[in-house]
């Protein structure tokens, strides 16, 4: 993979180029601020360079708010082939929702504390890279929270949601199969259960998993 870093901490930076290129990926770029990473982006691109991949965090300079999300939405919007994989120290339930909105290929939001698990992070950064989604099983756990008080899931069993939190996390039917100890086949049975209650019709299939967690979630 080719990756841009966006971090502040200097610190942090380093240690997430040094984690990655151990593996063998290459990091592009390391920046310190939203502006930095959009225009660095942007330059590569220009070059027929771009990264397959961009991992920023949430909050950086000037305001240390969410101009690294900002700079996240916006990469999405301007480079929708890149995948952005954004770090927090904490589960912010409206930049999460924020950067999930629209289209839902090549993204992720993770808790930075998952980084301390080298292999399931350089997974997820693979996944995105690759067009997919990693998303933190506490993000999953806030997120559908607020979907449950607004009756969005009245209509599963407990045991379609617990399927639905781990397709949300990006994990593959047998992943899911093996954590919750059950066959291939039931889980095939739930996914699909999940999709008609939640109304989602017949596309493709990647995208639909992670619509049936995201697409009521600006409801």
């Amino acid at each position: 993979m080719r990756v841009v870093i966006a971090e502040d901490s200097v610190l942090l930076r380093e240690g997430l180029t040094r984690l990655l290129t151990d593996r063998g990926h290459e990091v592009v770029a390391g920046v310190g601020d939203g502006d930095a990473l959009v225009k660095t982006v942007s330059e590569l691109a220009a070059r027929g360079e771009a990264p397959d991949v961009v991992v920023a965090d949430v909050r950086m300079p000037p305001t240390h708010t969410d101009e690294g999300v900002r700079a996240a939405v916006r990469l999405r919007t301007e480079h929708p082939a890149v995948g952005v994989l954004v770090l927090s120290q904490y589960v912010e339930e409206q930049y999460a929702t924020e950067l999930l909105a629209g289209s839902s290929r090549g993204v992720g939001y993770l808790l930075k504390d998952r980084v301390a698990e080298v292999r399931e992070f350089v997974e997820a950064v693979a996944r995105v890279a690759g067009g997919g989604t990693a998303l933190d099983p506490e993000v999953v756990a806030q997120l559908l929270g607020r979907s449950r008080k607004q009756d969005v899931l009245a209509g599963l069993t407990p045991r379609e949601r617990e399927v639905l939190a781990l397709m949300a996390e990006g994990r593959t039917n047998s992943a899911i199969a093996a954590r919750l100890v059950i066959s291939a086949g039931a889980v095939e049975k739930h996914v699909s259960s999940i999709f008609v209650k939640l109304g989602l019709s017949q596309s493709d299939a990647d995208h639909r998993r992670v619509l049936a967690v995201l697409a009521y979630l600006n409801s």
